[in-house]
């Protein structure tokens, strides 16, 4: 007999978003019980399915993934915690309610021994078994959170966040590609030199699309050690161990960037081709595998055709990521955005730091504009923080006297440039008031600044 299934049709109620979303696996032998829980939590979950047995359940689970079990203890075949056991064997990675007549000391130790989250005693109301279920998905998403800004916070110390900066035709170009690219569900490979914003080009893809909501998850498979990755990415079951669920779950309904993906090590190349074809994981140690809901993102500084040819990354693989590629253009390839970017930064970092901001005047601005940055943008980046810091340019791009020649005519629209960001800087960002001043429309203003990216 097929499980009856039940569409979400009523309001969430006082139960929140996450129990709308939820996908709930009955188990109970007794027809009452389950038509009951299916009239309680069918209306307000997304997807609710009853077993009439632990064996009826465990063809289901084979087939689906829950984010909740209802458990009854007490049935014909076999005690649902006896059951419950096996299953964590095997692997089972949803949250399980027992609801059970017999609140006894022995089934309480060993439904926490073996990860029951929740006791509902019978008889019990609806609102109670609704409350219950609700508490078990805000914790499971509460740590899922919690995990994530760990990871994040473990990568590089600090999580990159910001915008695509800057108004060249270069950059213009990628923000017209993440556009087109945005709505629809097919990965895309960034590439380009370190420090020219692949991770920041792919989180602006995931706030456009329609998964902007739901988890971003930057892997670095350079920072993670071969014997730990696969670990960290599927989510492991030991035996006697609580259950370890991998990145690639923990982002289950968002967006997955492999970083560095040519650093995967070979091993993990072949089980991560299965994860793209079937968009279904197995644990370490697990008999099932999981079904996902992800859009993978994948970024590399490498020749990946060159490691393709060189055996260090697997052709089929690479053609599988190949779909889209998207080149972000180096910081020396689109020089004219560097004016913008070192007086953004000044900006921000004067703020943030509470430090004054330093005088980009003429010389060094020129400077800048004549460097050739081999670390992109983070470099950039990252001396106009430590100029911030210690109160003076390095003495390469220090300078204060005006540049006279050919220099002052190469300079001009950067002295306009600074000149017009002095007078907002002292009209608080008042374009009205700033244009007033400058003697000039408030269109011609925010002209300028729509070029600058300010």
């Amino acid at each position: 007999m097929t499980p009856k299934v039940i569409p979400a049709t009523a309001p969430l109620d006082d139960y929140g978003e996450n129990l709308a979303r939820a996908a709930v696996l009955l188990i109970d032998d007794e027809p009452g019980m389950r038509n009951f829980l299916v009239k309680t939590l069918g209306p307000r979950c997304r997807h609710v399915e009853q077993a009439r047995s632990c064996q009826e359940a465990g063809w289901i689970l084979d087939q689906e993934h829950f984010d909740v079990l209802i458990l009854d203890n007490i049935m014909p075949d076999r005690t649902g915690l006896d059951w419950l056991e096996d299953q964590r064997r095997v692997g089972l990675f949803a949250d399980t309610i027992l609801i059970t007549a017999y609140a006894d000391l022995d089934t309480a130790i060993k439904a926490l021994r073996v990860g029951v989250i929740d006791f509902v005693l019978k008889p019990f109301r609806a609102n109670q078994i609704l409350n219950a279920v609700a508490r078990a998905l805000d914790r499971k998403y509460l740590a899922r959170e919690n995990y994530l800004l760990r990871h994040e916070l473990s990568e590089s110390g600090q999580v990159a966040r910001g915008r695509l900066l800057g108004h060249s035709p270069s950059i213009q170009k990628v923000r017209d590609m993440l556009a087109k690219l945005a709505p629809l569900p097919t990965s895309v490979l960034f590439t380009g030199a370190s420090g020219t914003g692949k991770e920041i080009a792919a989180r602006t893809l995931h706030g456009l699309s329609d998964r902007a909501k739901k988890p971003f998850v930057a892997v670095n498979c350079a920072t993670i050690s071969e014997d730990h990755i696969a670990e960290q990415l599927f989510g492991v079951i030991e035996e006697g161990k609580p259950r370890k669920d991998g990145l690639l779950l923990h982002a289950d309904g968002g967006t997955l960037l492999l970083d560095e993906v040519a650093q995967l090590p070979a091993h993990v190349q072949a089980a991560f081709l299965r994860v793209l074809e079937d968009k279904r994981i197995r644990p370490l140690g697990s008999e099932r595998e999981i079904p996902l809901n992800l859009r993978f993102l994948f970024a590399t500084n490498a020749d990946l055709q060159e490691a393709v040819r060189e055996g260090r990354f697997r052709a089929d693989l690479y053609h599988r990521i190949n779909i889209v590629n998207v080149e972000m253009p180096r910081l020396k390839e689109r020089a004219e955005d560097i004016v913008a970017l070192a007086a953004l930064f000044m900006s921000e970092f004067s703020r943030t730091l509470g430090m004054p901001a330093l005088d980009l005047n003429e010389a060094v601005l020129l400077k800048l504009s004549r460097y050739d940055w081999p670390g992109n943008v983070r470099e950039l980046r990252n001396l106009i923080e430590r100029s911030v810091i210690l109160g003076a340019f390095p003495e390469d791009f220090a300078g204060t006297g005006r540049v006279t020649g050919e220099q002052a005519v190469e300079t001009l629209e950067l002295v306009e440039q600074r000149h017009i960001m002095a007078v907002l800087d002292a009209c608080g960002g008042n374009r009205a008031e700033a244009a007033r001043r400058l003697g000039v429309a408030r269109k011609t203003v925010d002209r300028k600044c729509a070029a600058w990216g300010v």
